[in-house]
């Protein structure tokens, strides 16, 4: 449990380089989607740890390894805890932002858009302002899971 939780900390941090030097300077939608593939390593670590604090408060019996049955386990152990769930919607949206077929607008500018569309033609366009909500979002889940796993009070 404090491997995946020190593993998503380590994440965070290439998360907060990526966001805060390199997309500052490059500016470019390749650079919007390594960013939003290290939120997915932090969130993937981040629902390892708080399997592992179920197994650990036998609440489940095993951890999958697959990122789907993950979170649908989740799912079912927290299905009243309104920040997991939120946080496991935001994780299938960036999964399935990655996935789908996108144009670029404005690169090297500070308003460079990936517009994507993903689900029943629901067009999504992200850019650093998004982005920032997102990472805001995630780093206060990554408080909120060390708060979780480790029986602190949460912030």
């Amino acid at each position: 449990m404090k491997e995946a939780f020190d593993n998503a900390f380590q994440e965070w941090k290439r998360v907060d380089h990526l966001f805060y030097v390199s997309l500052k300077y490059t500016r470019t939608v390749d650079m919007m989607k390594h960013v939003m593939e290290r939120m997915i390593s932090t969130l993937d670590f981040c629902m390892e740890s708080l399997l592992k604090h179920a197994k650990e408060s036998k609440l489940t019996g095993n951890v999958p390894s697959n990122p789907g049955l993950r979170h649908d386990l989740l799912k079912q152990l927290y299905p009243n805890d309104e920040a997991i769930i939120n946080m496991l919607n935001l994780y299938m949206k960036l999964r399935k932002l990655l996935r789908a077929s996108y144009t670029k607008r404005e690169e090297y500018r500070r308003h460079v858009t990936m517009t994507a569309t993903i689900d029943n033609n629901e067009i999504v366009e992200v850019n650093i302002d998004l982005l920032k909500e997102y990472y805001d979002q995630i780093k206060a889940f990554i408080f909120y899971t060390r708060a979780k796993a480790y029986g602190e009070e949460p912030a």
